[in-house]
């Protein structure tokens, strides 16, 4: 598994709400809890689209 720079992680927002992401290491991917979407990480690199996006539905 590919580790994320905790640097990277403290100027990147979710492109929705420009909130506030969270790194799931386990999945690799980075998690905006209030647009309840998860961006997949892939070969390191973090796909911020919201098209990559997948919906954590409602919770």
């Amino acid at each position: 598994m590919t580790e994320v720079d905790p640097r990277l992680l403290e100027v990147l927002v979710c492109p929705v709400t420009h909130g506030p992401l969270i790194y799931d290491k386990k999945r690799q991917e980075l998690v905006s809890k209030t647009a309840k979407l998860a961006f997949p990480i892939r070969d390191g690199v973090p796909l911020m689209l919201p098209e990559e996006a997948r919906d954590l539905g409602t919770v």
